[in-house]
C-alpha cells in the first residue's frame, strides 16, 4: 500500500508538472494571438504594439521582464540602426540623387531604357537605405520626367495642327477660285472654330501616354520592394530572420551573415527585376521592340525633354562636395568590412583579430556610424587662423533622431521577444509536433505553398510582423519534419516583402499611388502577377543556388541541439 501510495503522488507531481507546462504555452500563445491581432487590424500603432511582451510575459509568469527586455536591443537591431544611421547620412547629403541621376543619363531616355534605368536605380538605393525614402525620392524626378514629356508632345501636336490649318485653309482658297459655292460652307466652318477637326490618332496617344504614366510610376514602387531583399540590411523582414536564427540556433556557426545573404539574395533580386520590367514592359508599352528601343535612331522631341530634365536636375546638384565624398568614402568602407569579415570561400579580416569571436556585422556599422559623427563636413582650414580648423561633423543627432524610423526598431525587437518565450515556454516544439503530417510532403513543395500564403498575407499587414509572427512556426515545423530550417525560413522572409497588390501594403506603394497615375485596380492586375513571378523565382533560387550555398539538402547538427533543447 505505502509503494502505491509514493507512486500516486509521483504521478500526481507528473500530472502537474505536465499540466503547468502546457499552461506556460497557452499563456504565450495567447499572447502572440493577440499581438498578431492587433498588427493585422492597426487598432493601436504597431510599436506599441510590439511592447506589449514587457507588460505581459512577465505579468502571466512566462518570462523574466530582464529576459524579455534585452531582445529589443540585440546584436541584429545594433546591426539594423548601424545600417540607418549610414543611410540617413547618404539621404542628408543627396548622394542618393547623385547616382539616381548618373545612372539615368547613361543609360538613356528611350521608353524601355528609361523605365530599366528607374528600375536599376531604385532597386540599387533600395539595397542601402530604406524602401520609402527611394522611393519619396525617386517618384519626383519620374513625374518630372513624364511631365515634360507631356509638355513637349503637346507643344509639338499643336505646332503640327497649326501647320494643318494653314495648309487647309490655302488648299481651300484655291480650291474656292474655281468652285466657290461648294467649298464656301466647309471654309468658314474651319475658320470659325479655329482648328481642324481632331486627329483620330490623338485618343490613342492619350491612352497610351496614361499607360505609360502608370508602368513608369508602378516600376518605382516595384523595384523598390525588390531591391531590399537583396541586403542584409535592406528591409525589416531581412534582419528578423537574421536575429530569429541567432535567439532559436544559437551555434549555427553565423550561417547568415552580409555576404552569404548576398550571395543568394542579390541573384534572385536580379532575376525578378528582369522579369519585372518585362512583365510592365508588356502591360503598359507592348513588345514593339523597335520603338520602346529605338536602336540606331535619333531621339525624338520628347526624349530630348526628358534628357534635358535629368541634365537639369544634375546640374542643380552641382561638382561633387567635400561632404559627399566622405559619405561615399564611409559607405563604401562599410560595404568592404561587411564583405570581407567572414566571406565563406575564403578567409576574412575575422580570422586575423585575436578576439575574432566576439565581432558580428554589427561592430562594422556601429563602426561606421560613429566615424559619420566625427568626420567633418567641410574641408579643414590650415591656412585661415580666424576661422576654425574643423567645422561641424558630417552627421547630427537631431537629423538622425527625426529621420530614423524607431518604430520598426521597436517591432524588431517585440519580435525577438516573441521567439524568445516561444523557444523558452516550449510553444515552438508543441506548434512543430502539430506538423508533423507535413513531412510526407516534398520540401520544395513545402517551401512554395509556404512562400504563397505569405505572399498573400503581406498585402494585409506590415511585412515585419509577418515575418515576425510566422518564421517561429517555420523552424519548429523544419525541426518536426527534419528539413534544413533555411530551406522554409528563407523563402518565407523573402515572401514577407513581395507586398505588390494594394496601395497600403507597403508605404513605396501607398507613395505611387498619391500621385493618382493609377487606381487599385491597376495595382491588382499588375500585383497578381507580380506574386506569381515572386514566388517563381524564390522557388528557383532556394532548389538552385540555396542548396549548396547554405548546405539545404541535410539537417544540421545545431538545428538538432536546438530541438533537442
Amino acid at each position: 500500500m505505502q509503494v502505491t501510495s509514493e507512486q500516486g503522488l509521483k504521478n500526481s507531481f507528473l500530472c502537474l508538472n505536465v499540466s503547468s507546462i502546457m499552461l506556460q504555452e497557452a499563456k504565450c500563445a495567447y499572447i502572440i494571438i493577440i499581438m498578431a491581432v492587433y498588427w493585422c487590424t492597426e487598432v493601436i500603432p504597431l510599436a506599441v504594439t510590439s511592447l506589449m511582451p514587457v507588460v505581459f510575459f512577465p505579468l502571466l509568469g512566462v518570462q523574466s521582464s530582464k529576459s524579455v527586455c534585452l531582445q529589443y536591443l540585440n546584436d541584429t537591431n545594433m546591426l539594423f540602426v548601424g545600417g540607418l544611421i549610414v543611410a540617413i547620412s547618404v539621404e542628408q547629403w543627396n548622394l542618393h540623387k547623385r547616382i539616381a541621376l548618373r545612372v539615368l543619363l547613361i543609360l538613356g531616355v528611350k521608353p524601355a531604357l528609361l523605365m530599366l534605368g528607374f528600375m536599376i536605380v531604385t532597386a540599387f538605393l533600395s539595397m542601402w537605405i530604406s524602401n520609402t525614402a527611394t522611393t519619396a525620392m525617386m517618384v519626383p524626378i519620374v513625374q518630372a520626367v513624364l511631365d515634360q514629356m507631356d509638355n513637349t508632345e503637346y507643344d509639338v501636336t499643336m505646332m503640327e495642327q497649326a501647320t494643318g490649318q494653314t495648309n487647309t485653309v490655302i488648299e481651300l482658297e484655291e480650291k474656292n477660285a474655281s468652285d466657290p459655292t461648294s467649298k464656301k460652307d466647309e471654309f468658314f466652318k474651319i475658320i470659325s472654330n479655329g482648328q481642324v477637326p481632331d486627329d483620330p490618332r490623338s485618343s490613342e496617344e492619350k491612352k497610351m501616354r496614361k499607360r505609360i504614366c502608370k508602368g513608369m510610376t508602378l516600376c518605382v514602387c516595384y523595384a523598390a520592394s525588390i531591391g531590399g531583399t537583396a541586403t542584409l540590411t535592406g528591409t525589416g523582414p531581412n534582419m528578423v530572420l537574421k536575429g530569429q536564427m541567432n535567439q532559436l540556433y544559437p551555434n549555427n556557426n553565423d550561417i547568415v551573415n552580409f555576404a552569404s545573404w548576398f550571395g543568394f539574395a542579390f541573384p534572385n533580386m536580379i532575376l525578378m527585376l528582369i522579369l519585372a520590367w518585362l512583365w510592365l514592359q508588356c502591360s503598359f508599352m507592348g513588345l514593339n521592340f523597335k520603338k520602346s528601343w529605338g536602336c540606331g535612331t535619333e531621339r525624338t522631341a520628347k526624349e530630348k525633354a526628358a534628357y534635358n530634365v535629368l541634365k537639369a536636375e544634375m546640374k542643380k546638384l552641382g561638382p561633387i562636395s567635400y561632404a559627399e565624398f566622405n559619405v561615399l568614402l564611409m559607405f563604401v568602407l562599410l560595404v568592404l568590412l561587411w564583405f570581407s569579415r567572414h566571406p565563406g570561400f575564403v578567409k576574412g579580416w575575422l580570422y586575423s583579430l585575436f578576439f575574432s569571436r566576439y565581432i558580428t556585422d554589427s561592430a562594422p556599422a556601429v563602426f561606421i556610424a560613429l566615424l559619420l559623427f566625427i568626420l567633418p563636413a567641410n574641408k579643414p582650414k590650415f591656412i585661415d587662423i580666424k576661422k576654425p580648423f574643423l567645422s561641424a561633423p558630417l552627421l547630427d543627432w537631431n537629423v538622425v533622431q527625426r529621420k530614423m524610423p524607431w518604430s520598426i526598431v521597436l517591432l524588431l525587437g517585440g519580435g525577438f521577444a516573441l521567439a524568445d518565450a516561444s523557444a523558452n515556454s516550449g510553444l515552438s516544439a508543441w506548434l512543430g509536433h502539430q506538423m508533423t503530417p507535413l513531412g510526407s510532403i516534398p520540401p520544395w513543395a513545402i517551401a512554395t505553398v509556404l512562400s504563397l500564403i505569405i505572399a498573400v498575407f503581406t498585402e494585409c499587414t506590415s511585412n515585419v510582423a509577418t515575418a515576425t509572427l510566422f518564421l517561429p512556426v517555420f523552424s519548429s515545423m523544419a525541426a518536426s519534419v527534419k528539413i534544413h530550417p533555411l530551406y522554409v525560413m528563407l523563402p518565407g522572409t523573402l515572401s514577407a516583402s513581395f507586398a505588390f497588390m494594394l496601395p497600403v501594403a507597403t508605404p513605396p506603394n501607398a507613395i505611387v499611388f498619391s500621385y493618382g497615375h493609377i487606381r487599385v485596380l491597376d495595382m491588382v492586375r499588375s500585383g497578381i502577377v507580380m506574386n506569381i513571378i515572386g514566388v517563381f523565382c524564390v522557388t528557383l533560387a532556394i532548389n538552385t543556388w540555396g542548396r549548396p550555398m547554405f548546405e539545404l539538402d541535410t539537417f544540421p547538427t545545431w538545428a538538432n541541439s536546438t530541438t533537442n533543447q
